[in-house]
């Protein structure tokens, strides 16, 4: 008995005996090793076929000696019993936590809800039968001097059998849910992995935090099924082998329809993929945090655009209130009349715009010393309140106009102030942001982020490898270029951007390379009062990974907010203009209770500017900066980025940065590799 367990733990031994010292060494399920995959399924299947021609039936007056050559091969298979589990694992372990991401963040946004929760059901259900079944073909595997020959054969027996609900039943249910029966006319659009992805596009302004974009999750799920298949056919294979062992049958015919339907049903599958991820959005964005952190999830610009009260009296150069508020519309403070309210509040050392009147009198809440606010509330005596009353930790200060001569009355105005001080955050950095490309590096992350009273882009960068890949352990953040607006050789407008009320838009696009180039740089410049975001795209060979640094250039869209004129062929076109993004009443980004949603598209531009007067009495400078960092893991290669506002209506919202993933779709192929002949049977194993 302990020899018979001993030939059939052999056999299961040959089964999972793969030589495949290169990519065991090296497994690694990028997204773009779509190749590594169908490698590896094809070696399972080809490889254990030949292991199954090597098979001679036991006969019952056999001994352990008339067994050489399964004495021969049992030491070099027990050096690889473990190297199909281990691998199947590597694939598994990357796999389990982009599926969950999958389902969490994507089903519960889809508009098709019913039929694709009907789906996915069915498929995690038949997923999880063929992983139940898979755990005790490992078992057999890795101890089979425990079992008996009956609990190995009706294992057997039952994988290949024709019974609903058994394993080649199970593996044609999955079939059918990525490529559909060939009665449906569209088969490929009727996909599970299509439907997902179309829904996917419709519901990415809530798909993020996932670190993965829409099409990376759809490949990862797509590799789960393929994963899935390498595992049934694995145990079916395994199960003609030990029927033929226990000499119930030959099973030559049907080994080799098995091989067939795999490579028929393995490309089928990769074409549906592919249909699919054409739908499938590549963008990667970051949802707001579950808590707002100043200088790290986000920042603003500060003391740029405030509410200021000041009075006629002090807004001319001959302290005269010959005029109303809204006379000064464009103006500054020329003095402090006799040391009044002006005497006790921050001064506005630059613009005063848009000033209106409200009330003679009024209450102030001034804040601490240390704010960047000047008021916490301003509670007018007609009843009329900006910003949000509460307590007031320095006590509030009646401020009254006045009148002169009982003819002119000096009436206090609420105007925004342009301030320009030294404790002003209002700079965007104007340098080049470029990876090192001299050394093979590619940009795979990006943030802003707010040194010396600068916004500067930050890039997160990488080595590039063959097909796609990213060499992981050379992902790093690279320094921010450190100046100061006040260092010697630092110029404006060349260096650095100041952000007035005059220049305070930003152009929001999405820039996207050409198929064959990676984006390798960010720079933001200026277009007349615009600040504009430019990529720089450098070609590369997909299949070495080599950059081709020389042939690098800088994209942008050079769109501004007037209407363009150009001459084509003797006729006059006028250019697509930008739109603005307004903001209806905008109170502070981070009062929000609600996530932010993407609410621009390409084409437009955001204005800074102040927060409503009402809410928030005009404190603060909207939007919001997001500063958190957009970094796909694992590391992909890029092939474009984004500047775009998120927000609510009602509230400023956040300035943010996107990445565009680079689209493997056209680089995978959508047929099963060619497998290697079996091998021929040789006189000596005959003669076993």
């Amino acid at each position: 008995m302990a020899n018979s367990r001993r030939h059939y733990g052999v056999c299961l031994l040959m089964i999972l005996s793969l030589s495949l010292p290169d990519f065991a060494t090296g497994v690694d399920l990028s997204f773009g090793d779509v190749t590594e995959v169908l490698k590896f399924s094809r070696e399972v299947v080809t490889d254990v076929l030949e292991s199954y021609h090597l098979i001679k039936p036991k006969r019952p007056s056999d001994s352990e000696n008339e067994f050489p050559f399964i004495k021969m091969m049992e030491k070099r298979l027990m050096n690889h019993i473990g190297q199909v589990s281990r691998m199947i694992e590597a694939f598994e372990g990357r796999m389990e936590h982009r599926n969950e991401l999958l389902i969490d963040a994507v089903l519960d946004k889809m508009p098709e809800r019913e039929m694709l929760e009907k789906s996915m059901h069915d498929l995690w259900k038949y997923l999880g039968q063929v992983e139940n079944s898979y755990q005790n073909f490992l078992r057999y595997a890795k101890a089979p001097e425990k079992y008996e020959q009956f609990t190995l054969e009706d294992f057997a027996r039952n994988s290949v059998s024709s019974s609903l609900n058994a394993l080649p039943d199970v593996l044609k249910m999955i079939h059918r849910l990525v490529v559909p029966p060939n009665w449906d006319k569209d088969i490929f659009h009727r996909s599970i992995l299509t439907l997902l992805a179309r829904n996917m596009k419709e519901a990415s302004t809530q798909i993020c935090n996932n670190q993965q974009s829409p099409q990376q999750l759809l490949y990862n799920l797509y590799s789960t099924i393929a994963l899935t298949e390498i595992k049934g056919y694995t145990m079916m294979q395994f199960s003609w082998t030990i029927l033929k062992l226990y000499n119930i049958g030959n099973f030559t015919e049907e080994m080799e329809q098995l091989k067939q339907q795999y490579a028929i049903r393995t490309s089928e599958t990769l074409r549906a993929v592919k249909t699919a991820m054409v739908f499938a959005p590549r963008e990667i964005w970051k949802c707001d945090p579950a808590k707002h952190r100043m200088d790290v999830t986000y920042t603003e610009l500060k003391q740029v655009f405030q509410g200021y009260l000041v009075n006629e009296v002090d807004m001319n150069p001959q302290s005269t209130c010959k005029e109303n508020c809204v006379y000064y519309s464009y103006s500054k403070v020329y003095g402090c009349y006799q040391n009044q309210f002006c005497a006790t509040q921050k001064r506005c050392n630059g613009k005063l715009i848009n000033c209106q009147y409200v009330d003679s009198d009024m209450w102030v809440c001034p804040s601490e010393k240390s704010s960047t606010r000047r008021y916490e509330y301003i509670e007018y005596e007609n009843g009329q309140m900006y910003g949000q009353k509460g307590t007031c930790s320095r006590g509030t200060t009646k401020v009254d106009s006045w009148w002169r001569w009982l003819f002119w009355h000096c009436s206090y105005c609420m105007c925004f102030c342009d301030d320009h001080n030294s404790s002003s955050d209002r700079y965007f950095n104007l340098r080049d942001v470029i990876s090192d490309i001299d050394n093979n590096k590619v940009v795979t992350g990006v943030q802003m982020k707010k040194e010396n009273q600068i916004i500067h882009i930050q890039i997160q960068e990488g080595t590039l490898l063959p097909r796609g890949a990213i060499d992981a352990q050379s992902v790093s953040w690279k320094k921010i270029d450190n100046y100061t607006i006040i260092d010697p050789e630092v110029r404006a407008g060349i260096d650095y951007h100041t952000i007035m009320w005059e220049k305070r838009a930003v152009d929001l696009d999405d820039l996207d390379a050409p198929q064959d180039h990676l984006l390798t740089g960010l720079r933001f410049r200026v277009i007349g009062a615009h600040l504009n975001l430019e990529i720089r795209m450098t070609p590369f060979n997909f299949t070495s990974g080599t950059l081709f640094k020389e042939m690098s250039v800088w994209h942008s869209y050079d769109t501004t907010d007037a209407s363009e004129l150009y001459d084509l062929d003797g006729e006059t076109y006028v250019a697509k203009k930008r739109t603005e993004v307004k903001l209806n009443k905008p109170d502070v980004s981070t009062r929000s209770q609600v996530q932010s949603i993407p609410d621009s598209h390409t084409n437009q531009y955001i204005q800074f500017g102040p927060t409503d007067l009402e809410k928030d009495a005009g404190q603060s400078t909207i939007p919001f900066i997001d500063t958190q960092r957009v970094e796909p893991k694992p590391p992909v290669p890029i092939s474009g980025a984004g500047i775009f506002h998120k927000g609510r209506g009602g509230y400023g919202g956040f300035l943010s940065l996107k990445l565009i993933t680079y689209n493997f779709e056209p680089q995978l192929r959508a047929e099963l590799p060619s497998t290697p002949p079996v091998i021929a049977m040789s006189n000596d194993v005959d003669a076993m």
